[in-house]
């Protein structure tokens, strides 16, 4: 039977038993007889299935039903968008326009929409942003992304965070090589402060164009990167 075959298989016996995360799978001999294959074989397709998040292999425990992340969609963007930039294509860019497509289209959902414990949060992000940039920006990017995830957690869609999240991660992965002008940190609190104004006030159109404000800034920095990287060594994680 081909691997691609067993891993089917193994994942059809997850979805038949209605496995969640962290659920114990059948042992390695009890695979092997279920599905007629070798250990061999079973244990490559329970590899390659690890490696996609769908299974955990605990050596000494067993296997079990995996988180299911979306952390090899983040490993393959982000080195799909430096590989790119390398070979000199506007990769960058290219992730930039797909995390500005789908946050427009987002944010007016949440115009007006979001709970009050969230709205307290998000201005409290904001004027953290606001004591890091009279700092010097020191831990600003991580309070930006700490911002983007509170915003859209608001629309109650666990995958749809997840996506989004996604989109950020590899993002901020592959920054050190955006090069060009250096962010005015004053500029990136202001446009966040526009954003959560717009939202709490309820004004989807204002959010909207705040948004867009706000990775057209980024896009004017992308704009000035060269192309070609510093060079890394091959072992360097990026």
């Amino acid at each position: 039977m081909a691997a691609r075959d067993l891993q089917e298989r193994i994942k059809r016996l997850i979805l038949d038993e209605r496995l969640a995360p962290g659920a114990p799978l059948p042992t390695e001999p009890e695979l092997m007889e279920y599905l007629g294959a070798s250990r061999n074989s079973v244990r490559e397709a329970l590899k390659a299935l690890q490696a996609m998040g769908i299974v955990e292999i605990r050596h000494g425990f067993g296997t079990f039903v995996g988180p299911m992340s979306l952390a090899p969609m983040v490993e393959g963007l982000a080195f799909r968008t430096v590989a790119g930039h390398y070979r000199g294509e506007d990769s960058l860019l290219q992730l930039l326009e797909l995390r500005e497509a789908v946050e427009t289209g987002l944010v007016s959902r949440l115009a007006g929409r979001l709970p009050q414990s969230d709205l307290v949060e998000l201005d409290g992000l904001v004027s953290r942003m606001e004591q890091q940039a009279a700092h010097g920006g020191d831990g600003l990017a991580d309070t930006d992304r700490a911002f983007h995830a509170t915003l859209y957690r608001g629309l109650d869609n666990v995958l749809l965070s997840e996506v989004l999240e996604a989109f950020r991660d590899a993002f901020h992965r592959v920054r050190t090589d955006l090069g060009g002008v250096p962010r005015d940190p004053w500029i990136t609190c202001r446009q966040h402060r526009e954003i959560f104004d717009a939202v709490r006030s309820g004004d989807a159109i204002r959010a909207e164009g705040a948004i867009r404000e706000h990775f057209g800034n980024i896009r004017a920095r992308l704009s000035t990167t060269s192309p070609q990287g510093p060079h890394r060594g091959h072992n360097e994680r990026v």
